[in-house]
């Protein structure tokens, strides 16, 4: 008897890609209107793309060392020190800055949106992927 493969709905995908882009475009929209600096929105996006890789970088992580350990240590330091290295000077950045709180809202909250759903989007492909390999597998 072959085990069924598991894989997730055409709607699911959609929605895991239409939130990504979503996320993307308010982060896009509210740095591209960011007062204040040049300097201070070129840190901002730095900071958003930091973490944009990052967070998918920790995903692959800790998928690919769920069932066994895939990787050294030192990797494991890089990877989870990247990722704080990457939330901790994004968040710096958005409180040090000076502009109106509820800008500073409205760019904490797309920042979160925009981690959230990449994690959410990694897994997603991830499991796409497992799902093509298992496949071909029982062919």
């Amino acid at each position: 008897m072959q085990a069924a493969i598991q894989r997730d709905t055409r709607a699911w995908t959609l929605q895991v890609w239409l939130s990504f882009a979503i996320a993307v475009f308010l982060c896009a929209t509210g740095l591209a209107y960011l007062p204040g600096q040049d300097i201070d929105r070129a840190f901002m996006i730095m900071g958003y793309l930091f973490c944009l890789s990052a967070t998918f970088v920790l995903s692959k992580f800790v998928r690919d060392n769920a069932r066994e350990k895939a990787d050294t240590p030192m990797w494991q330091w890089v990877v989870y020190g990247a990722f704080l290295v990457a939330i901790t000077l994004t968040g710096w950045g958005l409180w040090r800055m000076n502009i109106n709180d509820t800008y500073k809202a409205f760019l904490l909250v797309s920042w979160l949106y925009l981690t959230t759903s990449t994690f959410t989007l990694a897994k997603t492909l991830r499991d796409s992927h497992d799902a093509d390999r298992a496949e071909a597998v029982s062919r």
